[in-house]
């Protein structure tokens, strides 16, 4: 393997269609843009190309840095590299941020071309197989008819499941990390209070809070406080923080006296002061609404028959918010269609979020697996 570095400054690119593309809730967007970036060189053959698909919280900006900002280190940088397990001496990687997002894509902080305005609660719900639609119109222009490999992970994963189902004779691999054929009922309900906690913010305004120049930062911040609770594993939980207080904690009182109290608020913080509220509502639902056996009957089995691809599928221990029980239903499905998958079932103790670490074990996977995929 080639010497384990930083890819380097990167580039945030924007194309711009002018082409309608037709969405699942039954509208078509006239015009709208992608948001993506682009590492390594694709090949000759146009062969070596793989797509990053990104979670709820994701954007385009998987690896490297840029220029003129050196510590806002892509999200996925562990990863993706010189000599990384997803090895950009090998493969040419696009991350691109979906349809909906707030991070340049068009999305709900966008402008309506209409009015002029921003699109706000106008904006179409958009779904998994909205997201592979688009993200095969951006691979039209940069000429790659096939991806090497699909890889996400959570929602992403969820993508990359789909692209095997929708356009199987596009993709040769998918890696599908920390995902599940479908929702629980109880995940579904956790996507509902964040949900609520945005649409119950006085300053929401029914999502067109953009004309009054405020933000609901109040019911973002809460949303993700709770989601961040589930990416998190108890054990995780109880090593970081236990019940320490901090230093200048009162008593009996609800101010922020635990370190667990403080790390959430931060993170929520942090969250709500760069994350749209509405692009929020829209990858939550897009979650719900996945499941790709439901016009099969619930037969996960049918639903992946058409797939064409190899398959990696990972699991993490610690993971209850998308447990290896649901990952071992993919794996079972897409074995009685004889297709050719492995499973790994990493043991970690950083739960959902295990996907986006620094893991000797789980890299060795991603990297044995890819170092097969043929370019």
């Amino acid at each position: 393997m080639s010497e384990r570095s930083s890819i380097g400054p990167v580039e945030a690119l924007r194309l711009a269609f002018t082409e309608p593309i037709a969405l699942a809730a039954g509208v078509s967007l006239p015009t709208w843009e992608l948001a993506y970036e682009t590492y390594g060189t694709l090949n000759a053959a146009r062969s070596n190309a793989v797509l990053i698909c990104h979670a709820l919280s994701g954007h385009h900006h998987v690896a490297g840095y840029y220029a003129d900002e050196p510590k806002n280190l892509g999200w996925w940088d562990n990863l993706i590299g010189p000599g990384k397990p997803l090895d950009t001496n090998r493969f040419f990687v696009v991350g691109v941020n979906n349809l909906g997002g707030c991070h340049g894509s068009t999305g709900p902080c966008s402008n309506h071309p209409g009015t002029g305005q921003p699109w706000g609660a106008d904006f179409p719900v958009v779904t998994v197989n909205d997201w592979v639609k688009a993200q095969a119109r951006l691979a039209d222009v940069l000429g790659i008819d096939a991806w090497a490999a699909v890889v996400g992970g959570s929602l992403g994963g969820m993508q990359a499941l789909q692209w095997t189902i929708d356009l199987p004779e596009r993709v040769r691999h998918a890696l599908v990390i920390a995902a599940a054929p479908r929702l629980t009922a109880e995940n579904i309900a956790f996507n509902d209070v964040a949900r609520q906690a945005i649409l119950t913010d006085p300053e929401f305004h029914d999502g067109h809070f953009y004309r009054h120049g405020v933000r609901p930062t109040r019911g973002l911040r809460l949303a993700r406080m709770l989601g961040h609770i589930t990416y998190l594993s108890d054990d995780q939980m109880a090593e970081k923080f236990g019940r320490k207080r901090r230093p200048e904690a009162g008593h009996f009182g609800y101010g922020v006296e635990f370190e667990i109290e403080s790390y959430l608020h931060y993170q929520g913080d942090k969250f709500a002061g760069y994350f749209d509220a509405n692009t929020y509502l829209l990858m939550t639902r897009a979650l719900d609404y996945f499941d790709p056996a439901e016009t099969h009957g619930g037969d996960l089995a049918a639903a992946l028959a058409a797939a064409r691809a190899k398959f990696l599928v990972v699991a993490f221990s610690t993971d209850w918010r998308f447990s290896p029980a649901r990952s071992r239903e993919i794996v079972n499905a897409l074995l009685k269609n004889k297709h050719a998958v492995s499973y790994a079932e990493i043991t970690s103790p950083h739960g959902h979020d295990a996907f986006l670490m620094d893991d000797a074990h789980y890299h060795a996977v991603l990297a044995a697996y890819l170092r097969n995929v043929q370019i």
